[in-house]
């Protein structure tokens, strides 16, 4: 990751104590980045004073970037929670911090703590930007779900969509970082239920998400998926399953071939490859219904 430190860069950082906070905060994205407890103060005290209040998001953007990009962007996330700055540039993600969901093995964990560690998993594997924003922005509906339905969180989805809209309007983001982000959110948790005795879930699951004819986005989709289950404690050094019974099952849905006048049928597509799947992972409930 690096700055502008050209005499132009230099002095529009000087002239600006946001874009100085902003890369301060950028920079603890980077190994041996972390920030003192002295900064950390006057950070909080600048942005108690206003500074990043009218601060344009477009100019915030890049810096931002710059840090989701570095080896460790749960420093700049967390350094920017801690001095108040990212419920100013982002609340939608610094309102998961304090709220809890339940991990596979039944702990509660802090939602925008295991955001963060998604993104540095996510970082580690080298992804793109627009998969670590994808990475940290599937959880957002999960903010303020009613008290008498948690741990459990109902309609987050619904919840979560508009908050992704915002974001993309907020920095001007691309079609295709949106795309992938709603994917995501819709998808995640569909992909972490994937079960050998549901193919035809699992077949309705590969189609909607194109894993056939966008296959490069159907992987980031997955990679997404395996470091949000890595992320929960104790899960770390364990396989993911998921990512190998849908390999398995998009492989069964590849060798169908239908007869002369089929090809454009997805009902009689979509029936060939669930018993595929059914096939290849020895299920009988092959025709389950979609979710």
């Amino acid at each position: 990751m690096r700055f502008d430190l050209s005499p132009d860069g230099l002095a529009r950082l000087l002239a600006s104590p946001a874009l100085t906070l902003l890369t301060l905060a950028a920079g603890a994205a980077r190994v041996g980045g972390a920030l003192d407890a002295d900064t950390l103060a006057l950070m909080s005290s600048q942005v108690k004073a206003g500074v990043l209040e009218d601060f344009p998001p477009a100019d915030s953007w890049p810096v931002l970037c710059q840090g989701l990009m570095g080896e460790r962007p749960s420093g700049m996330l967390t350094v920017l929670h801690e001095c108040g700055g990212l419920a100013r540039l982002l609340p939608e993600l610094d309102a998961l911090f304090g709220q809890g969901q339940a991990s596979p093995d039944g702990e509660n964990v802090d939602i925008g703590e295991h955001q963060c560690r998604v993104a540095d998993l996510l970082a580690a594997q080298h992804a793109s930007l627009p998969v670590r924003l994808a990475g940290l922005l599937y959880n957002l509906g999960k903010a303020d779900s009613p008290p008498q339905h948690l741990p459990v969180h109902y309609q987050h989805v619904e919840r979560g969509l508009p908050r992704i809209a915002a974001i993309v309007r907020r920095f001007g983001l691309a079609p295709d970082v949106q795309a992938l982000a709603v994917l995501t959110l819709r998808e995640l948790e569909r992909v972490h239920r994937a079960a050998p005795m549901r193919a035809g879930s699992i077949t309705a699951l590969l189609e909607r998400v194109d894993a056939f004819g966008q296959l490069a986005r159907y992987q980031q989709l997955l990679l997404i998926c395996r470091c949000d289950y890595h992320a929960y404690p104790g899960n770390a050094e364990r396989a993911y399953p998921k990512a190998t019974l849908l390999e398995r099952a998009r492989q069964a849905c590849l060798s169908v071939a239908l007869g002369d006048g089929q090809q454009a049928d997805p009902v009689a597509l979509h029936e060939a490859r669930a018993l595929a799947v059914a096939t290849a992972l020895r299920s009988s409930r092959w025709a389950d219904a979609a979710e």
